[in-house]
């Protein structure tokens, strides 16, 4: 378990920061900008689970929100090897699995899409598609920051199956009162 006691440390205030295994790398860095993205997706699930009353929902929420801890860990674990253990978080195969699951799960319940939907509809549903597009971000930087440095390709998944998970959650908290569907071309003057 993680103790925090000072919250400031004063080792970033020349721009440099720490991983996990010590190492010091600017906090320009293309890993550092990932992660900062990661938790910037994270502290929009947050808000999000302020207007989401789906308690299936907000359970699902609450263990992403855990797991991008366990992701930007990953992330900031420079290494070739990507194995789990007891010093090591990497994520796991049967998180992505997880997510995949629900996000079947929840599809059953939902009706075929019929055009591209746009963000909005109530709180909830407008706070987690803001959250998805804060996370297909995250996930441009990490692979941007993948061709310069090793990172789990699992992370990368991870990232990438989030944001599916984040839409279809959406649109999920969002089913009572159905869909925006996006109509090409409906305000164009003729």
């Amino acid at each position: 378990m993680v103790k925090l006691t000072k919250i400031y440390t004063r080792t970033g205030d020349s721009g440099e920061t720490g991983l996990v295994d010590g190492s010091r790398v600017s906090t320009a860095d293309a890993r550092m900008a990932a992660i900062g993205d990661v938790d910037e997706a994270n502290s929009a699930i947050g808000v999000a689970l302020l207007h989401v009353m789906d308690e299936r929902a907000r359970q699902m929420l609450s263990r992403i929100q855990n797991e991008l801890f366990d992701l930007g860990a990953d992330l900031a674990t420079p290494g070739e090897d990507f194995a789990q253990s007891e010093m090591t978080l990497r994520i796991a195969p049967e998180q992505i699995e997880r997510l995949e699951s629900e996000i079947d799960e929840m599809n059953e319940a939902l009706e075929p899409l019929r055009s591209f939907i746009l963000p909005g509809g109530e709180a909830g549903a407008a706070h987690l598609h803001l959250a998805r597009t804060i996370v297909r971000r995250a996930e441009r930087v990490a692979v941007a920051a993948s061709r310069e440095v090793q990172l789990n390709p699992l992370a990368l998944t991870y990232l990438n199956r989030l944001s599916d998970h984040l839409f279809v959650t959406a649109r999920y908290v969002a089913k009572a009162r159905g869909d925006i569907l996006w109509q090409p071309g409906a305000t164009r003057s003729r």
